[in-house]
């Protein structure tokens, strides 16, 4: 009588190979390594002819009227009329879309009522209300507000709206039945649902909103960035306009590194936030 030997099956009797786990990248290292490679390459294709240094200065002559410009007031005074635009009209597009999105996304016949507005008005591009603006109000803050908020606004409107329609209705009706109010269940039920949602449509409306600033300042002539832009192109100082786009480059990296902050902060408690700090 001969035994017959079986194989064992894998993952029953056979020992588990350890599962190796690669390191993630560094992506701050990554990122500085692809900024001093652009700045290398700005320095170098002026200097060898590739490009016209009258019209591509170096990003020595460049950097150089940065760090002049920046122990000026007016330099100052120019990001503060610049943030100023951005943060009130930001602030003033976040305080609508909640109120208009909660008070609409809640009644679904409200909502559909809605739709077909909503859908017409946001597609027109801010830049298109310009002369609407400078009609208006001239070249006072106002015309960069009406097109910061016009621009914000829907970005964070349309996110309010997905975050309230994802409610779960078990839960809501879970809330019901333990007999919270209406306030009670968007604090305790629809808000925390939408809040993910809110945070990713104020990100957007962030960058958009120094865009949309800047732009304004630069076509309309309001006070900032864009109108220190405009002045120094006027008078041909090339150096001068790259350094005010650079610092703008700069201002637009502060401000996204501050609404993700913010946004790991308020959503720490989300799995999205958590995951992300494991990793």
């Amino acid at each position: 009588m001969t035994a017959t030997l079986q194989r064992p099956q894998p993952g029953r009797f056979a020992p588990r190979r350890p599962v190796l786990s690669r390191s993630a990248p560094n992506r701050p290292l990554l990122g500085s390594l692809g900024i001093i490679g652009l700045l290398a390459l700005w320095e170098i294709a002026p200097r060898l002819g590739a490009v016209p240094e009258r019209y591509f200065p170096p990003v020595s002559e460049v950097l150089t009227t940065l760090a002049q410009r920046a122990t000026t007031a007016p330099f100052w005074e120019a990001i503060g009329h610049t943030l100023y635009g951005w943060a009130l009209g930001l602030a003033i597009a976040l305080a609508a879309a909640i109120l208009i999105g909660f008070a609409l996304g809640a009644t679904p016949r409200l909502r559909a009522f809605t739709t077909s507005t909503v859908d017409f008005l946001r597609p027109i591009p801010s830049v298109a209300l310009i002369p609407l603006a400078v009609l208006m109000y001239g070249t006072d803050i106002r015309s960069t507000l009406l097109l910061v908020v016009y621009a914000c606004f829907w970005l964070i409107y349309i996110q309010v709206l997905y975050g309230v329609a994802d409610v779960d209705p078990v839960a809501e009706q879970t809330a019901r039945s333990y007999g919270l109010g209406r306030l009670a269940r968007i604090r305790y039920v629809v808000w925390p649902t939408t809040l993910p949602y809110l945070m990713t449509g104020l990100r957007l409306a962030a960058a958009v909103g120094l865009i949309l600033s800047i732009t304004a300042q630069l076509i309309i002539g309001s006070p900032g960035i864009g109108a220190q832009i405009t002045n120094a192109q006027q008078g041909g100082a090339v150096a001068l306009v790259y350094a005010w786009i650079v610092a703008t480059g700069i201002l637009g990296v502060v401000i996204n590194i501050g609404v993700r902050a913010l946004e790991r902060r308020v959503l720490r408690w989300h799995t999205s936030v958590r995951g992300e700090v494991a990793v």
